[in-house]
């Protein structure tokens, strides 16, 4: 085949590719004209552990998808009004427009979804912003501990799927107030009797490791709803595997010189390892949990997500993909 054969075959290949690839200059023009509303001392309260989170980074990045995702709640909102006439609805109930937000381990979706909140809190048409994090939905470590699972946490089966699947539910109702479990990183587990009261939000930003899974099949070959089916729009966190590894070793070296060296950290027995051999904990965790995680669970719902975004070594997007409407 020719060399220009080739090329055509390439062409026709992305023509019909169901995604729109920006990298981070053409991504960051479709925000000119338009002011971050984050100040440096804001963004700084929001930096993930090892991140490198700047001004630059949010009006290049965040701000082009705070603005995408402003278009969408607002035709969102104008669809449902067209309906609620379509079917004589005099009082139309309110329903919040819900973000998924996916990725790995170490990977900075935790900081991506608390600097989407403050952003798209800053549009007039949608101040009340709720952020709820899947990890307060896992089990507690008690009866992981029971099921044989206290070292699959974060694996699917990890988390109550039934109480996850009626949050959603109970926020794309429309009730004016919703409860979710919170969860302590500090003892690692289930706060019990504490909860999250999310109370008419506009906008729901819901993160966590598999909250893109698919539907599971039941015995009789059906399959029942999922969390994803109640999003509207979903983001996925994504970069290099090696990469994520070496962001997930070097957070927890950090981690045992903060954190850890609390004395009601779960993990305060790793305070005292020497750098040698925090390192090869972090490696035997990564391989034995994280990254079979990532591999089986995680990565393949990549390309379920509306938008992806790439990052490089330093923890900057470099590129954008976004699914076409």
């Amino acid at each position: 085949m020719s060399h220009g054969g080739a090329s055509r075959h390439d062409e026709s290949t992305r023509e019909t590719s169901p995604y729109i690839e920006l990298d981070r200059s053409a991504w960051a023009e479709l925000a000119t004209g338009t002011e971050s509303p984050l100040s440096p001392a804001e963004i700084k309260t929001l930096r993930g552990l090892g991140e490198s989170l700047d001004i630059k980074e949010v009006e290049e990045v965040y701000l082009p998808l705070s603005r995408l995702l402003s278009l969408y709640v607002s035709a969102a909102g104008q669809l449902h009004r067209e309906q609620e006439r379509f079917l004589h609805q005099t009082t139309p109930p309110r329903t919040p427009f819900v973000i998924g937000l996916a990725g790995s381990v170490a990977v900075g979706k935790s900081t991506t979804a608390r600097v989407l909140q403050q952003m798209l809190a800053h549009w007039p048409e949608h101040p009340n912003v709720a952020l709820v994090t899947t990890d307060g939905f896992l089990y507690p470590n008690a009866e992981l501990e029971r099921r044989g699972l206290l070292q699959r946490k974060g694996f699917p089966e990890s988390y109550d799927r039934r109480a996850l699947l009626r949050f959603a539910v109970d926020i794309k109702s429309g009730k004016d107030e919703v409860e979710a479990p919170t969860y302590s990183h500090l003892v690692y587990d289930v706060v019990p009797d504490e909860k999250i009261v999310i109370k008419r939000p506009d906008i729901v930003i819901i993160e966590g490791l598999n909250v893109l899974q698919p539907a599971r099949v039941r015995e009789d070959g059906r399959s029942g709803l999922t969390l994803s089916d109640f999003f509207d729009f979903s983001v996925y966190v994504d970069a290099g595997r090696d990469k994520i590894r070496d962001w997930y070793i070097s957070r927890f070296l950090r981690l045992r010189e903060t954190a850890f060296r609390d004395p009601h950290s779960y993990f305060a027995k790793y305070a005292d390892l020497s750098h040698d051999e925090a390192v090869a904990e972090a490696e035997r965790i990564w391989e034995t949990i994280n990254g079979p995680n990532l591999v089986q669970n995680i990565l393949p719902t990549r390309s379920r997500a509306t938008l992806v975004m790439r990052k490089d070594r330093d923890h900057s997007v470099r590129y954008v993909r976004l699914r076409k409407l």
